[in-house]
């Protein structure tokens, strides 16, 4: 009985050769890795369909409001004239 549990692994008796497999394993979970990282991404990509973030929208918002501001400002202190501030209004807007 004892010489049967010895030999159940291997007909030789021995140990020896078995997991020969087991040195590519690393390889194969590092493969797995990448699939796992590679599919999040492309799912987060998918799902904001390439549009910019409402954060991003916000702050370009109040980005173009404290322009309007600094400009309202300078004119106010007459810092420029009426024509460069309606031109420099024209530029913010896009209307050139």
């Amino acid at each position: 009985m004892a010489d049967e549990r010895r030999t159940m692994g291997n007909p030789n008796g021995s140990w020896a050769g078995m997991g020969m497999g087991m040195g590519w394993g690393w390889v194969f979970g590092l493969l797995l890795v990448a699939g796992l990282v590679t599919l999040i991404i492309l799912v987060v990509r998918l799902s904001t369909d390439g549009r910019p973030s409402a954060r991003r929208d916000v702050e370009s918002e109040s980005g173009q409001h404290r322009a309007r501001a600094i400009l309202d400002e300078r004119y106010a202190r007459g810092e420029i004239d009426t024509t460069e501030y309606e031109e420099r209004l024209r530029t913010m807007r896009g209307d050139r």
